[in-house]
């Protein structure tokens, strides 16, 4: 089992439930660079310790800091198409890309952007972390492409996803992809750590609110599945990652939007607390 962090000071394994880190003597700086160089996430974690310190005392980078590409996946559950209204006829998964300098770690703010910061939301996700090359994957082969399972949240625009913005046309890469709208992490969690990786619990709070309480298992594109499709659309990478889309509970059908001091905690079963305030 094994619980990956990328810090500050480094590369490290979580231990004691996560309140400590054991940092591991390896050259790398962070797990997506571990990954980009082929570098075994098993033989990692053996690594020699080179220093430990409780968690709490510790900056915690997202980790993958900057994937070479993020897909991300739309309309994922039956209740989160129910809620939004769409009408959409794809049997496909729907998908788009964030840009890789978006991404955050848990702990540092989401900004909200000068060009759109009314209509601020926030979406908990399973994310999906490719470590081997993969190119035109079957299903049933896909989780060997697997690194392991991290938390993202997929902040939106949603002025700018739905075209309120006079002036600019509806662009949901756009909407999702200014600077800070990528949080990720606590860790990077490998497939052992899970009794079934296809079934875990995803909640979201936003001021302790809950928000969205589901199960992965109610993906309509599950897992492999989702890894198999985007390896056939182009070559996912080492260090990848896939945000496999969010349940019911968005705010912005309610108009309970992001507001600044807002905190967003996302919690997986299995991975941690993925915790954000609002700038």
């Amino acid at each position: 089992m094994t619980r990956l962090v990328s810090t500050v000071k480094g590369i490290g394994r979580l231990e004691d439930d996560g309140g400590s880190i054991a940092f591991l003597d390896v050259d790398t700086t962070d797990l997506g660079t571990a990954l980009q160089g082929s570098l075994d996430l098993g033989a990692l974690a053996m690594a020699p310790v080179r220093d430990r310190m409780p968690t709490k005392q510790i900056q915690l980078l997202a980790p993958v800091p900057r994937p070479s590409k993020i897909w991300a996946v739309g309309y994922a559950y039956a209740d989160h198409r129910t809620e939004v209204d769409y009408n959409g006829v794809a049997e496909e998964p729907v998908v788009f890309l964030k840009a890789p300098s978006s991404v955050i770690g848990t702990g540092e703010r989401i900004r909200f952007p000068k060009a759109a910061p009314d209509e601020v939301d926030c979406e908990g996700e399973l994310a999906v972390v490719i470590g081997r090359r993969a190119t035109d994957v079957s299903e049933a082969e896909a989780y060997a492409f697997v690194a392991g399972f991290t938390i993202v949240n997929d902040v939106s625009a949603r002025d700018v996803q739905k075209g309120r913005i006079p002036g600019r046309a509806a662009d949901v890469t756009a909407a999702k992809s200014f600077d800070t709208f990528t949080p990720m992490g606590p860790a990077l969690v490998t497939l052992d750590e899970f009794t079934d990786p296809d079934d875990l619990r995803l909640r979201t709070w936003v001021d302790g609110e809950l928000r969205q309480d589901a199960r992965t298992s109610q993906l309509i594109h599950p897992v492999p599945a989702l890894v198999s499709y985007l390896s056939r659309q182009t070559t996912l990478e080492p260090g990848d990652v896939i945000s496999t889309g969010t349940p019911s509970g968005v705010g912005h059908k309610q108009g309970l939007f992001l507001r600044s001091g807002t905190e967003v905690r996302i919690e997986i079963e299995g991975i941690g607390a993925l915790v954000n305030i609002c700038a």
